[in-house]
């Protein structure tokens, strides 16, 4: 059994046992040098993707956790309303949400606050909107803002908690891996920032 008081040490040749109630992913960071080609779009009926100013920390986090809930986002909805606004009031960060018809469907944040570098922080569509097209149509239009500032480099993770595919679709988009990480965390669904059913696809456990 494993010592959750116990500084854990990573084997870098074989398995790393968890403490219950962390949760592990491995994440690959990916980046861009230029301007890709636009990804092909399919209908874009009724889209649009407008920069929502200085959005309120409430807003914020419901379009949050409509968006990411089931790929384990937490760490927007850890932070004060303090904390959150200053990032959210910051004129180098973009919120840059989707709507279909007027309502919101996703988001992207270009995270400008890096001289020279572009992260797109995150990015994602809420769950009837997976697979739909609206996904490159998002992507498409905020790597053409991000490329209008002309920097060095556009950058962007994703994990292994995330849905099916989202690599394949940074790649698609343009970025090209160049570094992996893991990151050990508490879960959320534990600790109540996200609901216990959330992410079916990252058991939960925890101790007995």
């Amino acid at each position: 059994m494993t010592d959750p008081a116990a500084p854990l040490v990573l084997n870098l040749d074989g398995y790393t046992p968890l403490p219950p109630g962390k949760i592990a992913a491995v994440v690959t960071m990916l980046e861009m040098t230029g301007p890709p080609p636009p990804l092909p779009e399919r209908a874009s009926e009724g889209l649009t993707l407008e920069r929502q100013h200085a959005p309120a920390p409430g807003w914020y986090r419901a379009l949050f956790r409509r968006v990411g809930e089931d790929w384990l986002w937490f760490s927007r909805l850890a932070m004060v309303d303090a904390g959150l606004a200053a990032i959210l009031d910051d004129p180098e960060v973009d919120v840059l949400v989707l709507r279909k018809d007027g309502v919101e469907v996703g988001y992207i944040e270009l995270d400008c606050r890096v001289p020279g570098e572009i992260e797109l922080a995150f990015v994602g569509l809420v769950p009837d909107m997976v697979g739909s097209g609206a996904g490159r149509f998002m992507m498409n239009r905020a790597l053409a803002l991000a490329w209008a500032r002309q920097p060095r480099r556009v950058h962007v993770h994703t994990c292994t908690h995330d849905k099916q595919g989202a690599l394949n679709f940074y790649l698609k988009a343009g970025f090209r891996p160049y570094a992996s990480a893991v990151e050990i965390v508490d879960d959320p669904r534990l600790t109540g920032l996200l609901a216990r059913a959330a992410a079916p696809h990252v058991p939960v456990i925890e101790a007995d």
